[in-house]
């Protein structure tokens, strides 16, 4: 009722303006939108997570692997060593080139040309094989990166609508009644920030450390493929 003349304003809890009442008071469209977000952070927060346990991981085997393979150990006790496993990184290279070099020789091949490129085809499949699992899944951080802040510009958008719509249906411009759309709006905006910086500084970040590794890779299959050379031309 009116009180010196100014109409009583209506009252919000604080219950009312919670995150949860928000969600559970929205519009579909920004539900869709908050839980696509937050299903997308936690992706994005999960690949984050693996990727850097598995770089280092990748870095420990590849520091263990150079330092057996220049020890001084024999190329054929290393790949009989390695033959009955899984190998990755470094290791793959190895017994690919090393395969492909033993089954030449035993099937009497005796061209060094033809040894070396197909030595070279082999290692360049292996590379781009190995290059492939480290890389994995890095596209979907660059498209949260990229789309999420839209994402939540557009259950932003869609917030403001219903605060218009809200206005419009009670002839009431009081700040009770615009109130929740505008914070469905904000909180649709925060999330898509919330997913998006996130997964921009992780995939710069772990873009740079697959492409050192790949690197890695591609020097160490340089330095064997220039060992194999060498032997076939001594057996040539």
């Amino acid at each position: 009722m009116p009180v010196d003349g100014v109409t009583e304003a209506v009252l919000v809890s604080p219950a009312d303006i919670s995150l949860i009442s928000l969600f559970l008071q929205a519009h579909i469209v920004v539900k869709a939108v908050i839980i696509g977000l937050i299903l997308a952070s936690v992706w994005t927060w999960a690949i984050i997570i693996d990727k850097a346990l598995l770089y280092s991981r990748s870095r420990r085997q590849m520091d263990r692997f150079e330092k057996v393979f220049w020890s001084g150990q024999s190329l054929e006790d290393l790949y009989r060593s390695l033959t009955g496993r899984t190998p990755v990184g470094m290791a793959s290279i190895f017994v690919a080139a090393m395969r492909e070099w033993k089954r030449s020789f035993e099937a009497g091949a005796r061209s060094p040309i033809g040894l070396q490129s197909r030595i070279d085809k082999v290692l360049d499949v292996t590379i781009a094989r190995e290059t492939q699992r480290l890389e994995r899944r890095l596209l979907f951080l660059a498209t949260v990166g990229s789309a999420g802040p839209f994402i939540g510009l557009f259950g932003t958008v869609w917030g403001i609508m219903t605060s218009f719509q809200a206005i419009a249906a009670s002839r009431n411009t009081s700040l009770a009644v615009v109130a929740p759309g505008i914070a469905e709006a904000l909180l649709a905006t925060a999330l898509g920030l919330a997913a998006a910086i996130p997964a921009v500084v992780a995939y710069n970040k772990l873009s740079a450390d697959a492409g050192k590794l790949g690197q890695r890779l591609a020097g160490f299959a340089d330095e064997f493929a220039a060992i194999l050379s060498r032997q076939a031309d001594e057996r040539g």
